[in-house]
């Protein structure tokens, strides 16, 4: 004889355990204040709870256990030894909650709250200490997480709530983000100080178009900007290295390897002349962006609000 199969859909062992989870969550409470008191009258009026409700609770959470926690005897109750070992995880459990919930309670604070902000590599040496610096001011308990990146790198950090708040270029253009222009930085053409163009102060970004460059990896934004002004300028870049970062471009401008398109530099380094690019305009702009319908604490807020009121007037100088 063929058995019949069961028409109900079996629960895969995530399911089980996330159903499992939905089911106990709200009567943990519940059985650690009558573990703690031994007695269901008196955990019931400790916890402002009708008695029958914390009775009717402990039945179904043994039951949806399938074990046996408490000895009743009257409304005085003792644990079973399962009782205590699921009592102690209970405890951990309900800790770590308590610990989250004063973690973000802590980070929400207006005056003493964190803000999570990204910058590119390129700010971390001036622009953002000043920054900080100034709206410190006004909020000195702030707190701040800072991290450094390229642009695609912080956009997915907004994405994924590890930032609220990113100084980025180019400044992005997405659907799900939020993006203000704040600022734009001359970018200049960096060569060494023996190089045949050093003595020059202005240069058509056209005459380097026969120099080998050393630039940022592509997916930054920098390299995106230098590719594109070296577009317009009629010639594609030739690229005998790339990096993470601009400092170190600078370096290896410095040795002789080739030229770069780069920001200034917060302090003037040995070795290498910066000319002004006259054409194309050389520029990038710096932008802050968020997650659009993110809400924000209120030391966020407030430090958005600081930023906005930057434009024109985010960079040194």
């Amino acid at each position: 004889m063929q058995h019949e199969r069961s028409s109900q859909p079996r629960l895969s062992q995530d399911s089980y355990v996330d159903d499992m989870a939905l089911l106990l969550a709200p009567r943990l409470a519940y059985f650690a204040g009558v573990a703690r008191q031994e007695h269901v009258t008196r955990a019931a009026l400790e916890m402002g709870v009708p008695q029958s409700t914390l009775s009717r609770a402990m039945v179904r959470l043994e039951r949806d256990l399938g074990v046996t926690l408490f000895a009743r005897k009257g409304r005085t109750v003792s644990l079973t030894p399962a009782g205590r070992a699921f009592l102690g995880a209970v405890e951990r459990a309900i800790g770590e909650i308590e610990r989250a919930a004063e973690t973000v309670r802590a980070d929400a604070d207006p005056r003493a709250g964190k803000v999570a902000f990204g910058f590119l590599h390129t700010m971390g040496s001036e622009t953002v200490p000043g920054l900080l610096r100034a709206f410190r001011a006004d909020h000195p308990r702030v707190r701040f997480t800072l991290v450094q990146n390229h642009g695609e790198a912080m956009l997915g950090g907004l994405r994924t709530g590890e930032l609220d708040l990113c100084l980025t270029s180019p400044v992005p253009d997405a659907p799900d983000l939020v993006a203000r222009r704040l600022d734009e930085q001359r970018l200049r053409l960096v060569v060494p100080d023996d190089h045949r163009l050093a003595s020059r102060r202005r240069i058509r970004l056209a005459e380097a178009a026969e120099e080998v460059f050393v630039s940022l990896e592509p997916g930054y934004g920098l390299r995106r900007i230098t590719d594109a002004l070296c577009a317009q300028a009629g010639f594609t870049p030739r690229v005998a290295f790339e990096g993470e970062e601009a400092e170190t471009l600078r370096g290896l401008v410095a040795a002789g390897l080739g030229v770069a398109l780069l920001p200034p530099p917060a302090v003037a380094r040995p070795g290498v002349v910066e000319l002004t690019v006259t054409a194309p305009r050389a520029v990038r702009e710096i932008g802050v962006a968020w997650l659009d319908g993110h809400p924000d604490t209120a030391p966020v807020a407030a430090f958005k609000k600081f930023l906005l009121s930057r434009r024109g007037h985010l960079l040194p100088g």
